[in-house]
């Protein structure tokens, strides 16, 4: 570079730089000010000799990251510090203990926090985007504003793509759809995910991108002057009314448009509402409400509301801390036109997100709100049990769902996400809560666990405890913290028939003269065809292990070292161990069912990705082969799962042995007093048997019943129906097949 260049370089940085000052001098104190000053000194020292893609010199990336952070997100002088400093780490021989000495141990927190990301790599190359995300979301229990600036980062980076190759560019926008315009929109920063939303397309989709982008300049004019049509009106009367505001017309973004258009299957011009126009009015916050309903009068004297459209956001905020009220009309020309009203507060923690709503708590630090926000995340990531990819596929339904408002039976309200279920209701009252619900009631009304819950509902739960969760709670909830619990209590069941087993083997195998070690466990695992020590003692827990298989297990082990030999002479050159691992592996799980409903449909196994038996899959429905199934983590599940929603249906592999059957057992005897007590208490009691149905009755001294019962395997029903024969008075107890 000439020393011309250079010069017009730091003259540039030294503009950046007051810039940002300027965006942030109305909150910042002289201590703020030397903070950052510092944290500049440190960065331009640092990124000297580095240039980025395009060959600008590299320290205009962190002045804009700390840009954004400012201006579009609100924080303070910490967070811009940190903004500054993000790469520092990462390039140069400065090392956090150094930036604690420099400025202090929050500072050096968030610079590491923003390094740990930067660094996480997986072992496998699988869905490495979904476990930085989940990395990155672990680091939020250090402190939010990690993410808030590694959003901004992201942005950034999404803004000076153009110089990247295009296979990086679509790999980086694509995760950007995938995880950052989401979390973007759960912290309500709606002005970035907007962004993100619309540079993601830009370099997914180039060509709609363009496409749109052209359409919506031609139309520009033409909308501009219907905007100031609708404007010149409500101003005039707004002005009467001595309410002070300021008004602006509101493109809808690009990326909402062509998600309207794909849902819709309609073209550019059938797309309503493409634009909005935005009312902001000046008030105390007394009168927030009461003026937000007066201008709702005004506009609606001047043009037709749709009353199904009114969203009422002032009311019952959205749990971002989103306010607002938006009444959608039919404008001149027959057409719809969607009006946003706000007041200067609400639009700023619209435009803000979460660092803005808390600056209006009564006070409350930023660290403080975003506690509360932290804590209802915490809940799903201290459960690391599930995977990376199901974890970010939880998130996501809690992100991107649109909320319901009901009630308690006293009267609170709750937000739940759209598609919530009563069940659901229930776990987020407390887990406890939702552990035991025997029954759920609805407006007064008993319906089932699984009901689906509209908004203005008042729900209330019954429980019991006796009651413990099945796994088919698993599909009557829709939200990550429901799933966790259940997931939990079934483990711990799991394990507790699992310690009863344990003994049982133990007293069976002792019969046979043989010792239960580690060695004979594994023995057993294998002959059973299993995975684990644990799957073993949970069969014999529930009884799907009988004394005739142990008997042949133990003539098998006694005459091992002939069969050994007659192994190692017959096995063929072209059997692996890896093959003969996956046959054993798909005895075990058998069957893949598809859907909440857990259907049996025919299906291929996909070649792109060869998923076995065991692996996390789903369904996509082709047009021509039926449906076909992918590992989760297969290469074109993204671009599956965001381009064809529609057409992915949930699969899974369960193990045909802990499936449930049901059984219809008819029952006949003599009445003797006392019997249908004892009869149902027989059922009840043997183990791992939950009754669907009963009919009881008896004529003229003599007994008749019909009970329909839910099982996991026919060792299990023959044990009960012995149980049932010894019953006295029962005579007779037949399994029914044709029910």
């Amino acid at each position: 570079m000439t020393e011309l260049e250079l010069e017009a370089e730091n003259k540039a940085i030294a503009q950046e730089y007051k810039e940002l000052l300027r965006i942030s001098y109305q909150t910042l104190t002289d201590e703020d000010k030397k903070i950052i000053r510092k944290a500049f000194d440190v960065a331009v020292d640092a990124h000297k000799d580095q240039r980025r893609k395009s060959g600008e010199a590299y320290i205009f990336h962190p002045i804009a990251v700390a840009k954004i952070v400012a201006r579009d997100i609100g924080l303070g002088a910490t967070s811009i510090a940190a903004a500054l400093m993000h790469d520092v780490v990462e390039d140069t021989d400065i090392t956090v203990q150094d930036i604690e000495k420099m400025f202090n141990p929050k500072i050096a927190q968030l610079v590491e926090g923003l390094t740990k990301i930067a660094k996480v790599k997986t072992e496998q190359e699988i869905s490495v985007q979904a476990e930085n995300f989940r990395k990155m979301l672990l680091t939020l229990n250090d402190d939010v504003r990690v993410i808030l600036i590694k959003i901004a980062d992201r942005l950034h980076n999404m803004q000076t793509m153009e110089s990247m190759a295009d296979y990086k560019q679509a790999k980086i926008a694509s995760e950007t759809l995938y995880i950052y315009a989401p979390l973007a929109h759960r912290l309500g920063l709606y002005n970035i995910k907007t962004q993100l939303e619309d540079l993601g397309l830009k370099y997914t989709e180039p060509e709609i991108y363009n496409d749109i982008v052209s359409k919506i300049k031609e139309t520009k004019e033409e909308q501009d002057a219907y905007i100031k049509t609708i404007s010149e009106v409500l101003s005039k009367s707004l002005t009467d009314e001595g309410i002070e505001f300021t008004m602006k017309g509101r493109p809808k973004s690009i990326y909402s448009i062509r998600r309207k258009m794909k849902a819709q299957g309609v073209t550019f011009d059938e797309v309503y509402d493409k634009f909005a126009l935005r009312i902001i009015y000046k008030s105390n916050q007394h009168d927030e409400k009461f003026l937000a309903w007066k201008i709702y009068s005004i506009v609606t004297d001047h043009y037709r509301p749709s009353p199904s459209r009114l969203r009422d956001w002032i009311s019952s905020p959205k749990s971002t801390g989103y306010e607002a009220l938006h009444i959608t009309v039919m404008g001149p020309k027959g057409r719809w036109v969607e009006i946003q009203v706000r007041s200067e507060r609400m639009d700023e923690v619209a435009e803000k997100g979460y660092a803005a709503h808390y600056k209006y708590k009564n006070g409350a630090t930023e660290e403080h709100g975003l506690e509360i926000w932290l804590n209802q995340l915490k809940e799903a990531l201290e459960n690391s049990a599930s995977n990376a990819v199901d974890f970010v596929e939880d998130f996501k339904l809690n992100l991107y769902s649109k909320e319901i408002y009901v009630f308690t039976p006293k009267g609170e309200i709750k937000s739940l996400p759209k598609g919530a279920t009563t069940l659901d209701f229930a776990f987020s009252i407390h887990s406890e809560i939702g552990v035991k619900t025997r029954g759920t009631r609805v407006n007064g009304k008993l319906v089932p666990l699984n009901h689906i819950l509209n908004s203005g509902d008042q729900v209330e739960i019954i429980t019991s405890a006796n009651q413990k969760p099945t796994s088919q709670w698993l599909d009557y909830v829709t939200t990550s913290r429901a799933k966790t619990k259940i997931k939990n209590v079934l483990n711990e069941n799991t394990k507790k028939i699992a310690e009863e087993g344990k003994e049982l083997l133990e007293r069976k195998l002792r019969h046979l003269k043989i010792t239960l070690n580690e060695n004979t466990i594994n023995e057993l695992v294998i002959f059973f065809k299993l995975q684990t020590s644990l799957d073993l003692f949970y069969r014999a827990g529930i009884g799907a292990i009988e004394n005739q298989q142990l008997k042949e297990y133990a003539a098998k082990k006694s005459n091992s070292l002939v069969n050994f030999f007659k192994k190692t002479i017959k096995r063929s050159p072209g059997t692996s161990s890896e093959q003969i691992q996956k046959n054993e592996i798909s005895k075990k799980y058998d069957l893949l069912v598809f859907g909440t409903e857990q259907d049996k449909l025919d299906y291929k196994l996909s070649s792109c990705c060869n998923p076995i038996p065991g692996d996390d899959v789903f369904g996509f429905v082709t047009i021509n082969e039926g449906i076909k199934v992918h590992r989760k983590d297969c290469p074109n599940a993204i671009s599956m799962r965001s381009n064809y929603a529609y057409r992915v249906i949930p699969a899974k592999w369960i193990d045909s042995s802990q499936e449930e059957f049901k059984a219809v057992l008819k029952i006949t005897g003599m009445d003797v007093l006392g019997l249908t007590n004892e009869l149902t208490k027989v059922i009840s009691n043997q183990m791992n048997v939950n009754i669907q149905s009963i009919s009881l009755s008896s004529e003229a001294g003599i007994f008749n019943g019909q009970v329909a019962v839910v099982v996991q395997n026919n060792t299990i029903l023959k044990k009960l129906i012995e149980n049932i024969k010894k019953v006295d008075g029962i005579d007779k107890v037949t399994r029914v097949y044709n029910n």
